[in-house]
């Protein structure tokens, strides 16, 4: 291929994408605006008029700004490529550094500033514009400040040992470099889903044992009749961020451990939390994760070896607005271009993802309503669309390239059928 038909080809496939993601935004807009006017019949006596208008209204405000941040970043991918931004940003560390690794580092760390230095003030509009505009903002402005500081030592503590290794393996272990990095990187995931749960996730929240023995009981009842062990069940002070709720487990093997946010446990009753905690039960016993685990490492070990390719192919780089180094390898710059480029190929394929998501949360549902109650799950899942002003008349089409859950209607209906 030659890189003016990879360019040509590459912005193609952007347009395509843009106008396809600016198509679905507008259909979503336009679909939940039309809906506004009233709460779908199966929720009316849920849902006051009020709620069902909040979620509208929150759901455009967050498409519309998504639609902005599409332009943004579109902006961003073409002046980093075909304007020549990874080309002088590349030649101006290539100076200072010379050959080496210290280049291929610099080159990563540099462009991971600067990506990161263009989405903070979206991240700070969204936390404290969006989100409190809806009234769901609880962070103060010295605590996103402190998180911010903390994933960037973490990116850097984790990350930089992680691409120095990438990197070498890319130089030094010939052809099947791919290969190893892939055992490196599916060892480097697993290992993060063991640590997270104890390690880094404490850094940012505060997690307390549940003290509700009434609670407590019920939850150990329903873990030993689905045959589920953990290593504990524990609270999340989510509430100092956000009043959304949730509940989760997290790790891997022996360090698993189920978690509530506080702003879940204030909101629903035993039966409602215990039905929410069976359809996450429900994932793990279903072998949702691991199946999700292992299309990912399927995927990553794809994804590596078609960079493997592309990183030998001198289209590939100057296509993208980049001149290849002579007195240096060029491993970093084939890692950044692959990581922009990639996205403009697949989003098209957002649906497959979608399908398979959805069809593991029916699964999940099936398995809480034969552990529980079904009317219990639904009362909650309408709470939790109330509270977190989930719309309940998403546009099919956008629904089904964004959404990793089924509607509203569709779940309820669903779990209410099968009882």
């Amino acid at each position: 291929m030659s890189s003016l038909a990879f360019s040509v080809l590459f912005v193609g496939f952007l347009v395509l994408t843009l106008a396809v993601r600016f198509w679905l935004g507008s259909r979503h807009i336009r679909h939940v605006i039309a809906h506004r006017v009233a709460v779908p019949p199966e929720f009316a006596a849920k849902i006051p008029l009020h709620a069902h208008q909040k979620a509208a209204d929150y759901t455009v405000a967050k498409t519309k700004l998504g639609l902005l941040m599409l332009l943004v970043n579109a902006g961003v991918l073409i002046g980093f490529t075909l304007l020549g931004g990874l080309q002088w940003l590349s030649v101006a560390l290539f100076k200072l550094t010379g050959p080496g690794m210290l280049y291929q580092l610099a080159l990563i760390a540099a462009f991971g500033f600067i990506s990161g230095l263009i989405e903070l003030p979206f991240d700070y509009y969204r936390q404290f514009v969006l989100e409190a505009r809806f009234g769901f903002n609880k962070m103060t402005l010295g605590l996103f400040i402190s998180d911010l500081v903390k994933n960037i030592v973490i990116g850097i503590v984790i990350g930089v040992p992680l691409v120095w290794v990438i990197l070498t393996l890319m130089d030094k272990s010939g052809d099947l470099w791919w290969l190893y990095a892939w055992f490196v990187w599916t060892g480097f995931q697993l290992l993060l889903l063991v640590l997270y749960p104890t390690v880094i996730a404490p850094l940012f929240n505060k997690f307390t044992p549940l003290q509700d023995e009434s609670l407590k009981s019920r939850i150990e009842n329903l873990m030993q009749r689905v045959g589920f062990a953990s290593k504990g069940l524990f609270v999340m002070d989510g509430s100092k961020r956000s009043a959304h709720g949730n509940a989760y487990f997290s790790g891997f093997g022996a360090a698993k451990r189920i978690v509530f946010f506080d702003t879940l446990l204030a909101r629903l009753g035993p039966q409602e939390i215990e039905a929410v905690l069976a359809h996450e039960l429900g994932h793990f016993k279903l072998r949702h994760v691991i199946k999700r685990i292992a299309v990912m490492f399927a995927l990553s070990l794809g994804f590596l070896a078609l960079l493997g390719y592309l990183k030998t192919q001198v289209w590939f780089y100057t296509g993208l607005g980049v001149d290849p180094m002579l007195l240096t390898n060029n491993d970093a710059m084939a890692l950044i271009l692959f990581t922009l480029a990639l996205p403009v190929f697949t989003f098209l394929f957002s649906p497959l993802v979608s399908l398979t998501s959805r069809k593991h949360e029916f699964e999940a549902d099936a398995f809480a309503a034969k552990h529980t109650d079904a009317q219990d799950l639904v009362s909650a899942l309408v709470k939790l669309y109330e509270d977190n002003a989930s719309t309940l008349t998403p546009d099919p089409l956008h629904s089904a390239f964004y959404d990793s859950h089924p509607p509203a209607s569709v779940r309820i209906h669903h779990l209410l059928a099968g009882r």
